[in-house]
């Protein structure tokens, strides 16, 4: 595995991996007269680390996109922002409208916003916009330590654009592919010289690659922020109004996979009933007099911090969000006589339909307090806290599907009629309602990071108390998550660590057997790397191995009929990682890759994780004579296979999606006050799937998208 890693590393870095930035993208720290250069962007006590300690000392995996790297290389949304960092998928299930669903070493990775969670359930809340986001920031591995209850894979943290000192405005045009056009602010005044204010806001009319699929947009997001040098003080109102349908369509397997060479299904009989027609990837088989999924939402926030001491501090951030969807989506059926969807030869199938009124409601808070002291020869910065969050989610619902007679709904794969949309689905008597969710999360912790010489140490432990009621039920779940890291500093600039982590995640529900509830899934990883930064330069490098184990998983398929728990099923992810950037005079150079082996409870891959992955981005950016400003940008994401395993009626089905290699492009010229940029993503316009599922749908790709944007700076 790790010859693998290294031919693919060495041939990424031959063929454009390489990636480039300015000289005044990096920030420079001075530390007793030497200077020490960050290319890495910086972690605040808000960030994904709960700590401004920099990157190079922590012994944890973590990843940083500035907004300038992600602009440059054209993002348009979260998923984009992730598809160059290792061990990371943004898009697993292709191009989307609903949200972001990032995978972070083979596992879901929660989203946060400034350190709290943003998004619970599913389909109940809005998605995150780029142009509000300061930064994104990836910690990679268990979480719970500081965060409680989550997966072992990591979580995603995006940083919001909040009012400060030295912030500069804008005003900001973009018009693009499928008819997007996009007018965006962002506004800072300095009311005095400890008072700011900031507003940030856009408005968006865009189609998309899929018919009748729009992204439209409006968001307002003022803040204000008191700091005096001892007390900082930030309050933030963020309001979302996006109307949109869903890109996805859930293309059926019979009429998409079985007839495209990039998809590899058996057995063969899996596609005894496709006709040999292939579905256009665009095809939209929803119902433009049906489908919507439309969302709103409000978040409220206050960040505060004071100093009581040099030494001394104490922090929080207070949260409220509400968010509500009108989600409506018709779909092929399912779950046909072999498992795939019911397409009879001439194409027709019945469709399912979902009509979902979803909200979700959030009051949380995380307080903590920081103390920096000496025991002999040993450094300390130690933080605790308490964290608590209450969280409601609940959805009405009404749901229509025949998939054995194909009587409700029926359309043609191949040339889609619209209309035929059974009345009752405009009927609100026949919304069924299971009852809401109440989830209230308590949390105490605390960590250390010590430093003797240039051995740095870190220990961390949590207790977590859960509490969710649903329908009448109450469960209970607690957990005790503990972590410890060792990383040494050589003077060279070579500094190899080692940690150990843990997650949980409760499983609401009761085990059919025992009658108890069910317990919550726990994480465990190990992971050696060694970063690396020679004093004096712009160079970053970390490469790191991980091992990931998760328990109390549901039985393996050869357990499923013993007569004992129901729990005894573990999930394991090996896997290398590899992160190098660099600034050459006006050349600034980045490579990206890692290497994954998963395997589930059932002695199978993870479903849509690829195996390979690796990035590249170069980026000219000349400072001299009139070429200065211009910038020209160029860069390569490989996604390898991927493969997905279910059972149907003829046993045993396993879908394997062919890797994609796609490439980006940046042209453009800045000024002191004018910045004009022209963006294209997939510049070679691959068709290409993302993945496809045993169960019987496929996930189209991102097509090409060009972008021109014109920013007026001041």
């Amino acid at each position: 595995m790790i010859r693998k890693f290294l031919l693919a590393a060495t041939a990424l870095t031959f063929s454009n991996a390489l990636y480039a930035q300015d000289q005044q993208k990096s920030q420079t720290e001075t530390d007793n007269e030497e200077d020490v250069i960050i290319v890495t962007g910086q972690l605040s006590d808000f960030g994904a680390l709960k700590s401004a300690t920099p990157i190079v000392e922590t012994a944890r995996s973590v990843t940083i996109e500035t907004e300038d790297h992600f602009r440059d290389k054209g993002a348009l949304t979260l998923d984009d922002v992730l598809n160059y960092i290792p061990g990371v998928v943004g898009d697993t299930f292709g191009f989307a409208t609903r949200g972001d669903f990032p995978q972070v070493r083979g596992f879901d990775a929660a989203e946060y916003r400034d350190g709290q969670q943003v998004l619970f359930g599913f389909y109940n809340n809005t998605r995150s916009d780029v142009y509000v986001l300061e930064q994104v920031e990836v910690l990679k591995g268990p979480a719970s330590v500081l965060y409680g209850k989550g997966t072992p894979g990591g979580i995603v943290n995006a940083v919001s654009k909040l009012a400060g000192p030295d912030k500069q405005s804008e005003l900001v045009v973009d018009v693009g592919t499928f008819d997007r056009y996009q007018a965006a602010a962002d506004l800072n005044a300095e009311i005095s010289d400890s008072l700011f204010v900031r507003f940030v806001g856009l408005y968006r009319d865009s189609n998309t690659q899929i018919g009748f699929v729009d992204d439209d947009a409006i968001i307002a997001m003022p803040s204000i922020t008191y700091d005096d040098g001892r007390t900082r003080l930030t309050a933030m109102l963020e309001y979302v109004d996006r109307d949109s349908d869903t890109a996805q369509q859930f293309l059926p397997l019979t009429g998409t996979g079985c007839v495209s060479g990039d998809v590899t299904i058996t057995p063969a009989a899996v596609c005894v009933n496709s006709s040999g027609e292939e579905v256009e990837l665009d095809t939209y088989l929803g119902d433009p007099d049906f489908n919507r999924y439309d969302t709103n939402s409000i978040l409220v926030s206050l960040l505060a911090s004071h100093n009581f001491t040099e030494n001394f501090s104490v922090d929080g951030i207070f949260r409220y969000k509400d968010a509500d969807v009108d989600y409506r989506q018709s779909y092929i059926d399912f779950l046909g006589p072999i498992g795939p969807p019911r397409v009879d030869a001439n194409g027709d199938g019945g469709r399912t339909f979902f009509r979902s009124n979803a909200f979700s409601k959030q009051a949380a808070f995380d307080l903590r307090a920081r103390w920096a002291f000496n025991t002999g020869p040993i450094e300390h910065e130690l933080f605790g806290g308490f964290a608590y969050q209450n969280v409601k989610i609940g959805n009405e619902f009404i749901f229509l599907s025949d998939p054995a007679n194909r009587r409700v709904g029926a359309i043609n794969i191949y040339n889609p009629v619209y209309g035929n949309i059974p009345p009752a689905l405009f009927d609100d008597a026949n919304f069924s309602d299971l009852g809401d969710t109440v989830t209230d999360d308590y949390g105490l912790y605390l960590n250390n990071q010590m430093s003797i010489g240039d051995l740095k140490l870190n220990f961390g432990f949590r207790y977590d108390d859960s509490r969710t009621e649903s329908d009448g039920n109450v469960q209970k779940d607690d957990a005790v998550s503990f972590s410890v890291g060792a990383l040494y500093a050589f003077d060279g600039g070579i500094s190899p660590y080692v940690s150990f982590a843990e997650s949980f995640e409760p499983v609401i529900g009761t085990d059919g057997l025992t009658n108890n509830p069910l317990k919550p899934r726990e994480g465990k990883q190990w992971e050696v790397g060694i970063k690396y930064q020679p004093p004096g330069t712009r160079t970053y490098i970390t490469f790191a191995y991980f091992d990931i184990e998760e328990s109390n998983l549901p039985n393996p398929s050869s357990l499923i009929n013993q007569p004992n728990s129901q729990q005894e099923g573990v999930g394991k992810v090996k896997g290398f990682e590899l992160q190098a950037q660099t600034t050459l005079g006006d050349w600034y150079l980045e490579l990206n890759g890692s290497l994954l082996d998963t395997e589930t409870a059932d002695g199978v891959p993870f479903a849509s994780i690829p195996e390979e992955q690796a990035s590249a981005w170069v980026q000219y950016q000349p400072s001299f004579g009139s070429w200065d400003g211009f910038k020209l940008g160029f860069g390569l994401r490989y996604v390898g296979e991927n493969e997905s395993n279910g059972t149907g009626a003829v046993g045993p089905i396993r879908v394997v999606t062919d890797g994609n290699i796609l490439g980006d492009f940046l042209l453009g010229y800045e000024t002191e006050n004018w910045d004009v940029t022209f963006n294209v993503r997939n510049i070679t316009n691959e068709k290409y799937f993302a993945t496809c599922l045993a169960r019987g749908d496929c996930f189209v790709g991102e097509e090409r998208t060009a972008v021109v944007r014109v920013a007026y700076r001041f």
